[in-house]
């Protein structure tokens, strides 16, 4: 599930003459692209989906997103390690294995394409 995700920007720049901004979402830090809204500042927070920033947003507001989107673990599906979670769900680490209990699959396994 994609979300429009409200984060705190911590930071802002360019790439290529692309206004960008380093987001702040719960102490997940990602590069945002800030071409719909430019005049976002440092200390604002901003919505942003598939990486950009797509509207400003009041902190209050911001705030009760992020607790509710928590609640429903909704940041965890989003920000989340996929790795460590399919494994979770696979019974790996309710079983007491680790990564290093999983065999390496050599070239001479793998199937030809």
């Amino acid at each position: 599930m994609c979300l429009a995700v409200p984060g705190k920007v911590v930071g802002i720049g360019k790439r290529d003459s692309t206004p960008m901004a380093s987001v702040d979402f719960g102490g997940v830090v990602k590069e945002v692209c800030l071409a719909y809204v430019p005049e976002a500042e440092v200390g604002e927070y901003v919505i942003v989906h598939v990486g950009f920033a797509l509207q400003r947003l009041d902190e209050e507001s911001a705030l009760a997103s992020l607790r509710l989107f928590e609640e429903l673990g909704l940041l965890e599906e989003e920000f989340g390690d996929p790795w460590g979670r399919a494994a979770a769900e696979a019974g790996l680490t309710e079983a007491g294995l680790t990564e290093a209990d999983i065999p390496e699959v050599t070239e001479a396994q793998k199937e030809p394409r």
